[in-house]
């Protein structure tokens, strides 16, 4: 029997959750589950990712195989690092033969694009509130002028009414 470590589908219409199951290959997607053996919320910020280390390395020692996702998120969870330790080579993976980072280096990545993100999105905030404060105060400066000059309309008839 091929063993697969896999998400299963659960949540509300239009808001997923899922469960990282150990399932029989030939199952459907939210079909019958062998173990439950952690959870991937997708929606949070930042996504959750809860598996449990002992029954996953347990499965994966016995010759699960983990579809793409679920390899992602065991590397995000860090089972997949001593997974490979344990073995002393990495394993060839679908990830693996398309090229795609796993490990040490992919988090390091990871996270420096986010922190890359993080500081794009801070400047553009920046911008964004300096553009705002130079249209208030051209807001300001052109009421002021509008004004002055109403007051100057209004004050030349009334100089002139005075000399009179």
């Amino acid at each position: 029997m091929a063993v697969k470590i896999r998400l299963r589908r659960v949540g509300k219409k239009k808001q997923p959750t899922y469960r990282v199951v150990v399932a029989d290959s030939r199952s459907p997607r939210d079909g019958r589950v062998i173990e439950t053996i952690g959870r991937y919320g997708p929606r949070e910020d930042p996504p959750a990712v809860e598996i449990d280390p002992d029954k996953a390395l347990g499965w994966l020692r016995q010759g699960a195989q983990p579809t793409e996702r679920a390899q992602k998120l065991l590397v995000a969870s860090g089972v997949w690092e001593r997974f490979e330790s344990e073995r002393g080579q990495p394993l060839r993976t679908k990830l693996t033969r398309r090229g795609v980072e796993i490990g040490a280096d992919a988090a390091a990545a990871g996270r420096a694009e986010r922190a890359k993100a993080e500081q794009a999105k801070k400047a553009d905030q920046a911008k964004r509130a300096e553009a705002a404060e130079k249209a208030e105060k051209a807001e300001k400066a052109e009421k002021a002028e509008k004004a002055e000059a109403s007051e100057r309309a209004a004050g030349a008839p009334s100089d002139e009414a005075d000399e009179a």
